[in-house]
């Protein structure tokens, strides 16, 4: 068993107990979550829950059997796409069914994994099973990812994410016509009060600021280009489906699978199409770009009426 006693910092006062604990101590927050349901966690001799609030300068005792995170399992990966490569950053396009990492509850192929299983050599910076993510896309959704392979890297990128320095262009298909047809979505995103997998536009969420623009209108669908200006889990699915513009096939946030059906898609139509930073090791700037992968390109095309 491991035993911590921890104050709380003025930033985290208000936060949930599971949300809290998690940045204390470095764990995934279902991590935390267990522990605070198993009792592990009191103030002054109380019991705190995982949805309890924390408060500033309050001391925390923390119990909690020690256990390995998951662990990288190299796999080969061939459809993982190698778009660059130095000392410092690997750029990958990632397939849809691939997690950036492993986490608990996800059996799949991750991204780590295959860099492992392919023989790279990743920054060791970061939790255990996420050495080397700065950043990460839904399993379900493809497109450029950066990961760290060097120290340096890895901090330089973390901080230029975190100060809204990076480029990131996503393009979706989502139900419907949005209106006004170029616009901001600026709308809090925290954890979903009926599931704990979802997440929701909420009052208690981190500050949530997605643009978009048209490119093309159909029937039933359009055609975004989105960027984010922060970088939310699920960002673009919950503000676009809070405008009840679902993306189309992304079932978890509601969208119709009978369109779903039509076009053939088994996953949300999202796709980071677009990631420029400044180089970690040389400032310069550098911008990569993918194309759209075959489940996306045929949905697509049926919505033009081309096949």
């Amino acid at each position: 068993m491991e035993h911590r006693a921890l104050p709380v910092p003025d930033g985290l006062a208000g936060e949930r107990v599971d949300a809290g604990l998690a940045k204390l101590l470095g764990f995934s927050r279902s991590h935390a979550a267990e522990i605070a349901q198993g009792g592990g966690v009191t103030l002054d001799g109380r019991t705190l829950g995982k949805s309890d609030r924390l408060h500033a300068g309050a001391w925390l005792e923390v119990t909690w059997a020690d256990k390995a995170g998951p662990e990288i399992v190299p796999v080969e990966l061939p459809e993982l796409g190698i778009e660059y490569d130095d000392d410092d950053i690997v750029v990958v396009d990632k397939p849809a069914g691939v997690a950036a990492h492993p986490s608990l509850g996800w059996s799949g192929p991750t991204v780590l994994g295959a860099l492992a299983g392919a023989g790279y050599r990743i920054a060791t910076s970061g939790p255990p099973e996420r050495q080397g993510i700065v950043h990460r896309l839904d399993a379900g959704t493809s497109g450029l990812m950066v990961v760290a392979k060097s120290e340096r890297a890895y901090s330089v990128l973390k901080r230029a994410f975190k100060h809204r320095e990076v480029e990131k262009i996503y393009h979706a298909v989502v139900q419907g016509h949005p209106d006004p047809f170029t616009g901001t979505i600026d709308g809090p995103i925290g954890r979903h009060p009926g599931s704990e997998w979802k997440f929701a536009v909420t009052r208690e969420g981190k500050p949530s600021i997605t643009h978009y623009t048209t490119l093309e209108a159909f029937p039933y669908a359009t055609l975004l280009e989105v960027e984010l200006e922060t970088g939310r889990t699920h960002q673009i699915r919950v503000h676009m489906a809070a405008q009840h513009h679902p993306c189309v096939g992304d079932a978890m946030y509601g969208a119709d699978p009978r369109l779903s059906a039509r076009l053939g898609l088994e996953r949300q139509w999202l796709h980071a199409m677009r990631l420029g930073f400044r180089h970690p090791a040389s400032g310069e700037p550098v911008s990569f770009e993918s194309t759209y992968p075959a489940d996306l390109q045929h949905a697509l095309d049926v919505l033009e009426g081309t096949v």
